[in-house]
């Protein structure tokens, strides 16, 4: 192993600047979606299918669209014919189309563009020596000569049809990464001459890392000194088309566009050849999560990667940075609580740090993306207290208090341990209703009255309750309905020795039959463990001695 690989060569750059610069404009952004995300599915899209996602990428907001190989199948011709003879391209939008150097290729490419508002013929030829020796069988001069050729034919070619200054030109010295720099330079400014005058609109340099073999930060270096040498700058735009090979292909493209990018090719998901290409919904929201306007809308995300899927048959990470399933979501316990007290917080932390988002563990707000926080935390074994009372209060409106999450999150290791798997929204609600509301019945309210007190400061209840001894009345006095059915049931010998210790109560809704809530714990005797119940009923005094029978019945079972 030790002479098959070696690092690659250092980028022989002084001086270097971009390390010290911030993005603050967006790029120019460029879908490959259709010509190099499409090539490479196990079964390329539909012509139908085709159409759909070239309308979603109009939706998303992309004003520059690579549409097809024209030249190298049917299908890819009659799908730029359609988007033209269909009227399918707004004004602002200019598509591209790929082809190799040859006449033939470059001349049927022409040909699947007549009648088109704004396009980019796009030519590509490797300048790597790799490519030049292994493939061309040519040197260095020979594949110049192919770069320069390719140009001119292009250039004619679309002249000859009538397009000239409607159809613009792209060049890529494909395996730009790969290729030795100064000769790569010498193509790019012998096909700056051969096209002739221009602007940014209508020549680009796209410097491709076609194959990933360096780190992402020479991708920069690259960049930076080809800028530094390219004479050609005033009339060139230049764009970016990185790989993801070794896993770098949004890094080196953040850095590449540090060092003076203009223009980014990729496409969503990062479908493309082998690893992919670069993700553009990664580069993008990262931008927009820096406060830089993208011009890209990715806010309905999920119905965005449905498409996608459904088009490519390659489904989504569940781990995608923006699209997975799981990217908003927290097992961990300690990550839940911190995500709940950050949400509840929200307004200080915009105080304390000047932004309207900053959330422990959520890098972006998920409603940004068409998300929304009811899904942000789900539960399993890792889970803790913290993410349980969150699913409780945000599905199903329960506002358990703080000193009884504790015993939450003993019920739901339990039910963890017991069916080791995640824990639903939906499970969590039933385990809570019988673990709190519903325990086993030690004691049994059969029914519950408020009577007339001989005193206004006072209190009378009766209760109507069974235990194991059979079914009888108590009755009590007290300050309130729970302190006088407290001293009610402590007349009675069945009742285990207790002490109330906490209480709690909320309205369930907020229509006029809203439901009352009430959340008591009690100790038993000189026990220092506490015991919770809960009770919901419609009349507050009912539910707070429903939530003292479900305590005393913990309680007296030991749970």
């Amino acid at each position: 192993m030790r002479h098959k690989y070696k690092q690659p060569e250092k980028v022989p750059i002084t001086d270097r600047q971009w390390p010290d610069n911030i993005i603050t404009e967006p790029p120019a952004w460029c879908s490959v979606d259709l010509r190099d995300g499409n090539q490479a599915l196990p079964i390329p899209m539909s012509p139908r299918k085709k159409m759909e996602y070239f309308e979603m990428l109009l939706r998303i907001g992309f004003k520059q669209i690579e549409v097809g190989f024209p030249s190298a199948s049917q299908d890819d011709f009659d799908f730029v014919r359609s988007l033209i003879e269909g009227n399918k391209i707004p004004d602002d939008v200019t598509i591209s189309v790929l082809t190799q150097a040859r006449t033939l290729l470059i001349d049927r490419t022409v040909e699947s563009l007549k009648g088109v508002g704004k396009a980019i013929l796009h030519c590509y030829v490797a300048t790597s020596d790799l490519h030049g020796k292994m493939v061309f069988d040519r040197d260095r001069a020979g594949v110049l000569k192919m770069a320069v050729d390719g140009t001119v034919m292009s250039r004619e070619s679309i002249a000859a049809a009538g397009l000239a200054g409607t159809v613009g030109y792209e060049f890529s010295p494909e395996e730009f990464t790969d290729s030795d720099l100064d000769f790569t330079i010498e193509v790019c400014e012998a096909v700056k001459d051969a096209w002739g005058t221009s602007s940014k609109e209508t020549f680009i340099l796209n410097l491709p890392a076609t194959v990933e073999r360096r780190p992402p930060y020479q991708y920069a270096d690259m960049i930076e000194l080809f800028r530094s040498k390219y004479s050609g700058l005033d009339e060139t735009m230049i764009s970016l088309h990185a790989h993801n090979d070794q896993g770098c292909a949004t890094a080196a493209t953040e850095m590449a566009l540090m060092a003076g990018g203009e223009r980014v090719e990729g496409t969503l998901f990062g479908h493309g050849e082998r690893t992919g290409n670069l993700d553009i919904v990664i580069l993008a929201i990262n931008l927009q999560a820096r406060g830089i306007e993208t011009g890209l809308d990715f806010s309905d995300l999920s119905s965005i990667a449905k498409m996608v899927e459904e088009a490519s048959l390659i489904p989504v990470h569940p781990r995608h940075p923006y699209a997975g399933e799981l990217v908003f979501t927290a097992f961990s316990g300690s990550h839940q609580d911190a995500i709940k007290k950050g949400l509840d917080n929200r307004g200080k932390a915009k105080d304390l740090f000047g932004v309207e988002w900053k959330v422990p563990y959520l890098h972006i707000d998920p409603a940004d993306v068409g998300r929304t926080y009811e899904k942000l935390i789900r539960i399993n074994s890792q889970s803790g207290k913290g993410g349980a009372a969150y699913i409780l209060e945000k599905e199903f409106g329960y506002t358990a208090p703080k000193r009884m999450h504790p015993e939450i999150g003993r019920m739901v290791q339990r039910m963890s341990d017991e069916t080791g798997a995640e824990i639903t929204a939906d499970m969590l609600l039933d385990a809570f209703r019988s673990e709190f509301m519903d325990p086993i019945p030690v004691y049994d309210l059969i029914d519950f009255r408020r009577e007339q007190s001989e005193s206004p400061e006072t209190v009378r209840v009766s209760l109507t309750l069974k235990t194991s001894t059979g079914e009888r009345l108590v009755s009590g006095e007290g300050n309130g309905p729970i302190s006088a059915a407290a001293h009610a049931l402590k007349s009675d010998p069945d009742i285990i020795d207790f002490v109330l210790v906490d209480f709690m109560e909320q309205t369930l809704g907020q229509t006029a039959d809203a439901k009352a809530v009430a959340y008591l714990s009690v100790r038993r005797g000189s026990d220092e463990r506490e015991f919770y119940g809960a009770g919901e009923d419609v009349n507050i005094d009912r539910a707070a001695v429903q939530a003292l029978f479900a305590a005393l019945n913990r309680a007296a079972e030991g749970s």
